[in-house]
């Protein structure tokens, strides 16, 4: 079975909103389903047939959070030796050399990715031209609009 790499921040905001799904929304649901029972005929009723529906997503997703933490390889990347290497769970900041800016951007799991954020998917071209490389190395890296240098600037495990 394979196992997906999740840093342990994004462990927890899974376990945090499987719970509130298990044991806030899923009850709420089900209030709403006997709610719209009672005002009769099932198959004209609007109110029913959206909760049912919303009940689905709702299971939906809590079998997908699920199975996504039964084949999580949880990482904490605060208990590895920082050795100026970029590798999974590091935050890395980088200098632009064409345009001479900075940026910071934090190496995570497909499901925490959020780019507004400065979190990338370890399988996202920047983070792939990363992997493996040393502070004060000069990569250059092919994104989707074109090959772009970066120098690495620091390594943090945070």
């Amino acid at each position: 079975m394979t196992k997906y790499p999740m840093t342990l921040l994004g462990a927890e905001q899974l376990r945090e909103e499987l719970r509130i799904l298990k044991q806030e929304k899923r009850p709420r649901i089900v209030k709403d389903i006997a709610t719209a029972r009672e005002h009769g005929d099932l198959k004209e009723n609007a109110e029913y047939h959206a909760a049912k529906e919303e009940q689905g997503f709702c299971e939906g997703r809590i079998q997908d959070i699920e199975g996504r933490l039964c084949n999580a390889q949880v990482i904490d990347i605060t208990s590895i030796p920082n050795r100026g290497k970029v590798i999974f769970g590091v935050t890395v900041k980088l200098f632009n050399i064409e345009t001479e800016a900075e940026v910071t951007y934090k190496i995570v799991g497909d499901d925490e990715a959020d780019f507004k954020n400065g979190c990338i998917s370890l399988n996202s071209p920047i983070a792939r031209g990363l992997i493996g490389k040393e502070v004060d190395s000069e990569v250059e890296i092919k994104t989707p609009g074109g090959v772009v240098e970066y120098e690495i600037i620091t390594v943090e495990h945070i």
